[in-house]
């Protein structure tokens, strides 16, 4: 995904001024300043290959279980079961990982395009309404199983286009001309729901939880 940074100003010599006149005095104030980390300092953003995936598992496995918080049996435990089911997801059709990176890998997010058949749709029966489920059927749903970030892209600039979160979640779905990705979170997993909702995701149906289909699974939407 391309950033939009703001382009450095230009200027143009007025016409007509009089020979040995000052010009008029002009206000330059110069580059708006950013909130927090911008894109000028940002991480580099790139899909890994199959093979790759499996030369950085111990990075990824490690980056997962430092942005998932608790301590360190908690990160063994949930460790091994991301690794478990990165391997699964690795082997669906059209499967992408994008990673964030500076000098050290920084984020990473994947998921997978479905179509209107196949067992990819396991957890998400009885959530999905009929519009969604004709873009399975015409190749525009994409899943994305998970977005791994540092605790401050949670916190911090969430609205803005260059969070990292949002550049994430954008570039998977621009390189698979997705129109809409979905993505599951276990109804009691509150801090992972809030965070998906301050990067532009919504409930499917809609702002009323009430409304929420019975089941131990929350299904969250967003659109290009």
């Amino acid at each position: 995904m391309t950033v939009n940074v703001p382009a450095a100003p230009t200027t143009t010599e007025l016409l007509g001024r009089p020979v040995g006149s000052r010009p008029p005095a002009t206000r330059n104030p110069g580059p708006r300043p950013e909130r927090g980390s911008s894109p000028r300092e940002g991480q580099r953003v790139r899909p890994l290959t199959r093979r790759q995936i499996e030369d950085h598992l111990q990075e990824l496995g490690d980056l997962y279980a430092e942005t998932s918080g608790g301590g360190p049996w908690v990160w063994n435990q949930a460790r091994g079961a991301f690794l478990r089911r990165l391997a699964a997801d690795v082997r669906r059709p059209g499967f992408e990982l994008l990673i964030a990176e500076t000098t050290a890998l920084t984020g990473c997010a994947y998921g997978f395009p479905v179509r209107g058949d196949g067992p990819w749709w396991e957890g998400f029966d009885g959530y999905l309404p009929g519009r969604v489920l004709r873009l399975a059927a015409s190749g525009r749903l994409f899943v994305i199983s998970g977005i791994h970030v540092p605790s401050r892209v949670r916190r911090q600039n969430q609205d803005r286009a260059w969070n990292l979160a949002r550049r994430l979640q954008k570039r998977l779905l621009t390189d698979h001309g997705a129109a809409v990705a979905v993505t599951l979170v276990n109804r009691s997993d509150s801090r992972t729901v809030e965070a998906l909702r301050s990067w532009g995701w919504r409930y499917i149906e809609g702002d009323t939880p009430r409304t929420a289909p019975l089941g131990p699974f929350r299904v969250l939407v967003l659109d290009t």
